[in-house]
């Protein structure tokens, strides 16, 4: 499978109610463990302060990881992504 440097920003609308907010967000982190467990999801970080996540997931395609794979949280139609493609540096000390 292919890296991705994917950064997600989710926006809830200002009209959601917050038990439909809580309920979802405790779906998307069964989501994200599944998803771990199928190695789509290698690392994920939220930057100190802010409402966006930083993440290494993997799919074959960046069509896979957009559909089957980000589009499979259950908080996808509130996010936005910046998907940037990853191949191995020759210096990287993970090699």
């Amino acid at each position: 499978m292919k890296e991705f440097l994917v950064e997600l920003t989710t926006t809830v609308p200002e009209d959601t109610d917050q038990t439909d907010v809580d309920r979802i967000r405790a779906a998307e982190a069964v989501r994200a463990g599944q998803l771990a467990a199928q190695g789509h999801l290698f690392r994920l970080w939220r930057p100190v302060g802010e409402l966006r996540s930083i993440g290494v997931w993997c799919a074959h395609d960046e069509a896979e990881l957009r559909e089957k794979v980000l589009g499979s949280l259950p908080l996808w139609p509130w996010m936005t992504a910046v998907v940037t493609p990853l191949k191995p540096h020759p210096n990287d000390p993970g090699r």
